[in-house]
């Protein structure tokens, strides 16, 4: 008899690393996404229309207070365990992923990292139930990777008050959040801070980017500020300079890593179970050679994404993962990504250009996750600085 087909993208048992209870916890959130939030996925992309319903049925799931144990159930969970949750979350579906991981990494991880314990007190506890929402921003229409020397957002203190003049651009959530992170370059001492603008205050303004053609769930933001005036209360009081803003990214970047191994995992399964259920003349194009070959280089990718991911995460709860090994990290699986993807589109064929057949989705949306925290080029001379001593930024 021939041994059963082996479905499974995780070829070389890597959730094996988890511990039982947390297998089981990934194994009823992965059930609720699929009976949930997957239903509402496609449509929602096709739209281009944020289902706010989802924030509720995320907020079910604890999902934003699963870093902050303080502020969630109480129980910590180890960085494995996140980085599977991203998985997760992106292979159901990477828009409404990334509207989960502004709102709990970015813009809550500035406030927890950025802010003072009163500020932490007073903002978290609301994103944690997601009752309020967040968004970051950074990014500029003039300025993305050279940001850090170049912001042109401004901060200017009057007293007790500071005043906020600028743009900012690619803002995710940024035309519904209740809080949004804002980063500006103090006039008095050229230095970046972090401020916390709430939604309704008056010189805040957020017009949707429309016409996407990735991650088009996702409600991205031109953000205009003019003479906006918050209290000395709202800017996070850790944040002293463009470093810390990158001690933020340096987390999240090693999260874009998990989620481009989730778009990867989906597109591969995607394109294995077309092939066994696809026939063409006379059997299912599995049986194919050149099929076969397809599928085991999206599998070989997967396998090593999976592999360079979870090793970043077991260096991070050992408190040795880096901003360099992050950079590798993303650059190297959003690379793989987009491979896997583009070859489950051929795969299908003309089926894999429709949204019917999901792929499409896949394909389309790994082009923002290649391209953002940080482009595969900036994250290159980040480990490239680190391998010879020597800088090539420009």
């Amino acid at each position: 008899m021939p041994k059963p087909a082996n479905a499974n993208p995780d070829y070389f048992g890597f959730y094996d690393l988890l511990s039982e209870s947390e297998r089981a916890e990934l194994a009823e959130i992965r059930a609720y996404l699929e009976r949930e939030i997957k239903p509402l996925a496609n449509a929602a992309w096709d739209k281009a229309e944020f289902p706010f319903e989802v924030a509720e049925k995320f907020a079910k799931l604890q999902l934003a207070g699963y870093q902050y144990p303080e502020y969630g159930d109480g129980k910590p969970r180890s960085p494995l365990f996140t980085g599977f949750l991203s998985l997760e979350l992106n292979r159901i579906d990477p828009s409404l992923a990334v509207f989960s991981g502004v709102h709990t990494g970015l813009a809550m991880g500035s406030i927890y990292n950025g802010g003072d314990q009163e500020q932490r007190d007073r903002w978290i506890p609301d994103m944690a139930d997601m009752t309020k929402i967040g968004a970051f921003a950074l990014t500029e229409p003039e300025g993305g990777s050279d940001v850090a020397g170049g912001m042109r957002t401004t901060a200017r203190r009057e007293g007790d008050l500071w005043v906020l003049n600028g743009a900012k651009r690619w803002i995710g959530n940024g035309t519904f959040a209740d809080l949004v992170v804002v980063w500006a370059r103090d006039e008095a001492d050229d230095q970046v801070k972090g401020f916390v603008v709430e939604q309704g205050t008056p010189g805040f303004t957020a017009t949707k980017i429309e016409g996407k053609i990735a991650l088009r769930t996702v409600q991205n933001a031109d953000i205009v500020l003019d003479g906006v005036r918050i209290p000395e209360a709202n800017r996070l009081q850790n944040i002293n300079s463009f470093r810390d803003t990158a001690n933020v990214l340096t987390k999240t970047r090693g999260g874009v890593a998990w989620q481009a191994l989730g778009v990867a995992v989906r597109a591969y399964e995607l394109a294995r179970e077309y092939a066994v259920q696809r026939v063409q003349f006379g059997k299912p194009i599995g049986g194919f050679q050149m099929i076969q070959d397809l599928l085991v280089k999206m599998l070989g990718n997967v396998t090593a994404m999976f592999g360079i991911v979870v090793r970043l995460n077991e260096l991070v709860a050992q408190g040795r993962g880096g901003a360099e090994q992050a950079a590798l990290a993303k650059a190297f699986t959003t690379t793989k990504m987009r491979e896997v993807v583009a070859w489950a589109r051929e795969l299908f064929g003309g089926n894999g250009i429709v949204l019917d057949y999901e792929v499409a989705k896949f394909f389309s949306d790994a082009e923002a996750v290649y391209s953002f925290e940080g482009s595969r080029e900036m994250n290159t001379l980040i480990v490239g600085k680190s391998i010879t001593g020597l800088s090539a930024f420009a």
